[in-house]
C-alpha cells in the first residue's frame, strides 16, 4: 500500500548460554543500564549505600543473548536467590523490540530453570518499566510479595511462574 509503513519481518532469534563476562553481554548490559538506570537516579540507591539490584557474579546459574542474523539482541541471565532462580538482566535492543526476541529470551531461561528441577522462576522489575510489567503479565507470571534484596524498593513489581 503506498504510503504505509510495515515492519520487517524479523529474522529467526538464536539464543546462545554464554559466560557472564562475554563481549556481547557485557555491551548489552551496559545499554541496558543507560537506558534504565537514569529512571531510578533520583532513589540515589548508591547514596543510602544499598544496591539491590547488584548482581554478584559468584551467584549466576546462566548467561543468554539472542542473536537476530549476527548481532547481539538481547541479554538475560539467571541467579541463584535463596534456592531460586531469579532472572535478571532482561533486555532487548531497540531495533528488536517486538521482534519476539523476549520471548524467546524468556522462554531460554524457563527452559534452564526446569532443567534444575524448579518448579518456579521469580523476577523483579522497576516501576518506571510499565511495558516489562505488561510483557511478564502477558507471559503468564504473577505478582509476589517483594522478596530480597528488593524489600528495601517497596515500589517494585516481583513475579513469578510457576513452570510445572
Amino acid at each position: 500500500m503506498a504510503g504505509s509503513t510495515t515492519r520487517p519481518t524479523p529474522l529467526p532469534v538464536r539464543v546462545h548460554t554464554v559466560d557472564w563476562d562475554n563481549p556481547d553481554a557485557e555491551t548489552l548490559r551496559a545499554e541496558m543500564a543507560a537506558e534504565v538506570g537514569p529512571r531510578y537516579a533520583y532513589l540515589d540507591l548508591a547514596g543510602r549505600g544499598l544496591a539491590p539490584n547488584a548482581v554478584d557474579t559468584e551467584t549466576v546459574h546462566r548467561t543468554f543473548v539472542a542473536y537476530g542474523d549476527s548481532e547481539p539482541a538481547g541479554h538475560a541471565a539467571l541467579r541463584w536467590n535463596d534456592g531460586e532462580l531469579e532472572l535478571k538482566r532482561m533486555f532487548v535492543r531497540p531495533a528488536y523490540r517486538g521482534s519476539g526476541t523476549a520471548t524467546a529470551l524468556l522462554r531460554a531461561a524457563e527452559d534452564a530453570v526446569r532443567a534444575a528441577g524448579l518448579p518456579r522462576m521469580i523476577l523483579q522489575t522497576g516501576h518506571l518499566q510499565p511495558d516489562a510489567v505488561r510483557f511478564y503479565e502477558r507471559s503468564g507470571y504473577h505478582r509476589i510479595p517483594l522478596f530480597a534484596p528488593y524489600h528495601v524498593l517497596p515500589k517494585s513489581n516481583c513475579f513469578a511462574r510457576n513452570l510445572g
